[in-house]
């Protein structure tokens, strides 16, 4: 088993970040990326991820998973769904909670890595200043990096480096790793509007996430793609 990493990389800012965490963690040749196409409404992120993995210079593969539109339920996979502009008060999930979506993702991209050898699997999974979507607690993240232990019978390693963090915290990692100009490329909005329309609670959280650090957002000052 070789120290490589594979990066579940969806074309929003907190994957984009842990790309380059990726690259400075285990060195360039060692990193590859995956995008999964699991029939979004916000499909324009699968392009964004192309390109920030064109320009990071890591090989990159997008893999079809389809049946998270076929259940439906969800804002992100089903168009009856309006997408909400603020996330829900007490202990409900938002509606833009894809059940299943982050261990779904984990389990294909473990298996994609299995067999080229990769044994470090990298997303951006956060429990903190999110939408506690209970697939993105690191509890769970433990409980299936055991699993794929058991499973694959093969020593694996699932790292979230943004788990901890706010997004403040985010975006000042973003900057200390150099990723910032490669902010311009990706995408958070999930009307899947560029420039972003600045309303929905993923736009609203990035948004305060950059004010609060004191930095200007590069996909508001000059989006790229």
């Amino acid at each position: 088993m070789t120290d490589r990493a594979l990066v579940v990389l969806s074309g929003g800012q907190d994957s984009t970040t842990c790309l380059y965490w990726a690259l400075h963690r285990f060195g360039r040749d060692n990193v590859e990326s995956v995008t999964f196409d699991y029939g979004q409404r916000h499909r324009i992120e699968i392009e964004c991820a192309r390109r920030i993995a064109e320009d990071a210079g890591v090989p990159h593969v997008v893999l079809p998973i389809d049946t998270f539109a076929a259940l439906g339920g969800n804002a992100l996979t089903d168009s009856s769904v309006d997408v909400p502009d603020t996330d829900p008060a007490g202990s409900g999930l938002p509606a833009t909670f894809v059940p299943g979506r982050n261990l779904v993702f984990l389990t294909y991209a473990a298996a994609w890595g299995w067999r080229r050898g990769i044994g470090h699997l990298v997303t951006g999974v956060a429990q903190t200043d999110y939408s506690g979507y209970p697939d993105c607690r690191r509890d769970t993240i433990d409980a299936l990096e055991r699993a794929l232990k058991l499973g694959l019978e093969r020593d694996l390693t699932i790292h979230t480096p943004l788990s901890s963090l706010s997004k403040k915290q985010t975006v000042l990692l973003a900057r200390e790793l150099g990723a910032l100009d490669a902010m311009r490329f990706t995408h958070t909005c999930y009307r899947g509007q560029r420039p972003p329309c600045g309303v929905c609670a993923a736009c609203r959280l990035r948004a305060r996430g950059f004010a609060e650090a004191g930095v200007i957002d590069p996909l508001v000052e000059s989006p790229g793609v």
